[in-house]
């Protein structure tokens, strides 16, 4: 029998050729050699100075700064500095030893100044002092308090209570009498039998005026001196 052959091949050759580069398996493809005329030669990479000029678009160069007869150059002198340090070393003061603190049995230290056992902070010029902005804060508190006092001050004078006059009090219990007899009349003028609701209610309305002025008349009549509150 013959061989099957699938008839995607030439398809497939197709795309495989394609797809493949020149250089993918074989390395890079062939270039150019170079020509041996072209050798690297002595000094060629080196940078090369634009050729010196003496006269730039006409005009002249200047002349170097020549020095006058009357400088005369600053001489420095060789200091021995082995004998100024030595000097400094005998002139100078002996440093204070740092103390330490050794807690352990083992010898370990460590700077006293630093531990907070050395009492610094108490001795302080400003140690004790009250700082400036308490005392402000202290002062802005008392002068507020002593607004808001008198402003309550105030509003106690404006809300202060009035004496009533006798001639006020005897004018007041006159209209609160008359007023008494003019709903005591009305009172009166109800019929015997309140067979309705509307009766009802009235004559209870008549009876608690009747009661709240008579407790007015009362109070007026028991105390002399009477005071009115503004409110």
């Amino acid at each position: 029998p013959l061989r099957y052959i699938s008839k995607y091949r030439e398809f497939v050759k197709h795309e495989a050729v394609k797809n493949k580069s020149q250089w993918k398996t074989m390395g890079p493809a062939k270039v150019a050699v170079p020509s041996p005329n072209d050798f690297l030669q002595k000094h060629s990479k080196e940078p090369k100075l634009a050729p010196k000029k003496k006269e730039e678009d006409g005009k002249k160069l200047l002349p170097l700064s020549v020095p006058q007869r009357t400088y005369r150059p600053v001489i420095r002198i060789k200091k021995n500095f082995i004998n100024k340090n030595a000097v400094a070393v005998i002139r100078g003061v002996p440093k204070k030893p740092r103390p330490f603190c050794v807690d352990t049995r083992q010898g370990d230290k460590y700077p006293l100044e630093t531990s907070g056992l050395v009492p610094k902070y108490i001795k302080k010029k400003n140690y004790g002092v009250t700082p400036k902005y308490v005392t402000r804060r202290n002062e802005e508190i008392k002068r507020e308090e002593e607004e808001y006092e008198a402003r309550v001050l105030e509003q106690l004078k404006k809300k202060a209570m009035k004496t009533l006059s006798d001639e006020e009090r005897t004018n007041i219990l006159k209209a609160l009498k008359n007023n008494w007899e003019e709903i005591n009349h009305a009172y009166q003028g109800l019929p015997v039998l309140t067979d309705t609701r509307y009766k009802k209610i009235h004559k209870e309305e008549l009876e608690l005026k009747l009661r709240q002025l008579e407790h007015d008349i009362a109070a007026i009549e028991k105390h002399k001196n009477i005071y009115i509150a503004d409110v």
